[in-house]
């Protein structure tokens, strides 16, 4: 059986690539006037490039690269009279498409940043003036990780999740954050909201304060109660499925081929339209589906 791959749509590495070899492919009028522009201005002397430019190869060998992503970026790089910068070269030309796919800093990236910039020598004021956030901001995202399991922190690195969510799993013990990092991201749900649930939903034994009451505003002791109970069986039920998809794809993957090839039997088509139609066109509809 054939398998389609999907095309990787930039290179999987940074390069290095002088500034005059970047043509702009939009006109930002008066980037002076705006606040995100000084603010990278600002930030880029501090803690460095954050996020490299997308780039795109110039029809005709030139070597010459159109800006997909990133011309405030460029200008600020101009302005701070560097001869270079990183980039990274899509394979498609997307600029329409990749300001939509673009992933900005999760809040663990951005303490990391924050933390190695201090490690420096750069105080965290300087880093809240460059970042033009308040220093409260900061603050926050110097301390993210106190608290934190390394493990939970490593699992949810390049999530976007809010500081106040990573905040809420101080409140469980570390496997317990562990725990609950895995089935965010089995369920692909870094909400607030959620996280607050299973925080809520987790055993006594698995609080950091067990003897403390659980409390949530509108929500009684005893409908807390309830919703751990209902928590804790939809944790299980979701890693039962979890342990079976694997094998569960495969079966589903191998019967579709089966189907296809069924269907690819002029006697078995013929039969089935003419004793079993309706069912035909359920396996037709299986067989033609992209995704099982």
């Amino acid at each position: 059986m054939s398998e389609k791959k999907g095309k990787v749509a930039f290179e999987m590495r940074k390069r290095e690539v002088e500034l005059a070899r970047l043509l702009p492919t939009k006109l930002v009028k008066n980037p002076d006037n705006l606040k995100r522009y000084t603010a990278i201005v600002d930030s880029i002397p501090e803690i460095g490039l954050i996020e490299p430019l997308m780039v795109y190869p110039q029809a005709g060998g030139s070597g010459n690269f159109l800006v997909l992503d990133g011309h405030l970026r460029l200008l600020a790089v101009k302005q701070l009279g560097w001869k270079t910068v990183a980039v990274i070269v899509a394979s498609e030309d997307e600029r329409y498409t990749y300001n939509a796919r673009v992933n900005r800093l999760p809040p663990i990236q951005a303490h990391k940043m924050i933390v190695k910039a201090v490690r420096n020598g750069v105080k965290p004021e300087r880093i809240a003036k460059a970042l033009s956030m308040p220093m409260s901001v900061v603050s926050g995202l110097l301390n993210l990780l106190d608290g934190i399991n390394p493990e939970a922190a490593e699992l949810l690195k390049d999530r976007q999740m809010t500081a106040e969510a990573i905040r809420l799993l101080r409140k469980v013990t570390g496997l317990r954050q562990i725990e609950i990092a895995e089935v965010l991201l089995s369920a692909h749900n870094f909400t607030k909201s959620y996280v607050e649930a299973l925080v809520l939903a987790t055993p006594r034994d698995q609080m950091v304060a067990p003897h403390e009451e659980k409390k949530k505003a509108g929500m009684t002791a005893e409908e807390l109660a309830r919703m751990e109970r209902e928590m804790e069986a939809l944790e299980h039920d979701f890693k039962a499925i979890e342990a079976t998809y694997t094998e569960n794809m495969m079966s589903l993957t191998l019967a579709k081929g089966y189907i296809k090839r069924l269907l690819e039997n002029n006697r078995v088509l013929r039969y089935l339209r003419e004793h079993h139609g309706d069912l035909l066109t359920e396996l037709e509809a299986t067989a033609a589906a992209e995704a099982v």
